[in-house]
């Protein structure tokens, strides 16, 4: 049962999408409370901001704001004071740390992260390869991937591709499936790739909601491979193997969410990339003349 029930009112005059992230990060930390979310999105007059105060006033409870106008941060702030209601804008702390640290003062510019830069034009880019790409379609375009994803069937590969296509990363999944051969541009992959791996009886349960899902539940579950214990712990070891003896790394997704696994993926990469720079560098230094190590006047490499 919940202890206490409070209205939390999130205004922001972009999307939102800062302050609901704050704020499902920070309640989750908070057991047995009920929350009423009010979102207030796009508020950028003060006849908007004035609808906002008549809900706030009607329903009461702590806000949380982002806000770049001047005018509407002060009447809501001024509101909230009269109400006798708790006011804070999550990014002024911020904001200060680092105006001070850099020593310029940043732009009053409104839903300065949703513009229509490289950046975004490099994640609608990703998203499109990821449709493309899935579930191991148009295999020779692993070339182009930034990272590639192999698993036994249901162990989070396309969402987490989609979440990483969300961060611009093109992100190629290739499924491992029983008797079946990996596609030829895994034996020399030119990006890393990364094994996802899942507990016998987790995948059992998630195959059985999908089963259910596209309408095959009356499929004999115990005739059934795809559900089967045994087939099915057959093939998560054999996929373990298969990552093993390519030296894949391998995650553990099975209690993991797809952000979870998706921020292990970027450490992989960047940690893939800087032994690729090692190496170069290697390279580089290795002395240009064959003879050179023989004879000792160079350093072998």
């Amino acid at each position: 049962m919940t202890n206490r029930t409070i209205n939390l009112h999130l205004v922001s005059d972009s999307t939102g999408e800062t302050l609901n992230s704050i704020a499902r990060a920070t309640l989750a930390r908070f057991e047995d409370v009920r929350v009423i979310h009010h979102r207030w999105s796009l508020v950028r007059t003060r006849m908007q901001l004035d609808r906002v105060l008549d809900g706030i006033e009607h329903e009461p409870g702590p806000v949380l704001f982002t806000l770049v106008d001047r005018s509407l941060k002060h009447a809501l702030e001024e509101a909230c004071a009269r109400l006798h209601l708790t006011c804070l804008s999550p990014l002024d702390g911020v904001m200060e740390l680092l105006q001070g640290a850099l020593g310029t003062q940043a732009r009053e510019k409104r839903a300065a992260q949703h513009v229509m830069d490289a950046d975004y034009f490099r994640r609608i880019d990703a998203m499109h390869y990821v449709l493309s790409h899935d579930d191991g379609q148009g295999t020779a375009g692993i070339a182009e991937a930034d990272v590639c994803l192999v698993g036994v069937s249901r162990s989070s590969k396309t969402p987490t591709c989609f979440y990483l296509a969300n961060r611009g990363i093109k992100a190629a999944n290739v499924p491992i499936v029983p008797g079946a051969s990996l596609p030829i541009e895994l034996e020399n992959p030119p990006c890393p790739v990364v094994g996802l791996h899942i507990e016998v009886n987790a995948l059992i349960d998630i195959r059985r909601h999908r089963l259910r899902l596209i309408g095959a539940s009356g499929v004999r579950q115990d005739a059934n491979d795809y559900i089967d214990h045994e087939s099915v712990k057959a093939e998560i070891v054999a996929a373990r193997r298969l990552c093993t003896a390519h030296g894949w790394p391998v995650i553990d997704v099975t209690r993991r969410s797809i952000e979870e696994t998706a921020a292990t993926v970027l450490q992989l990469m960047e940690a893939w990339h800087a032994r690729r720079r090692g190496a170069e560098a290697e390279a580089r230094a290795a002395p240009s003349d064959p003879a050179a190590a023989v004879l000792g006047t160079g350093t072998t490499p």
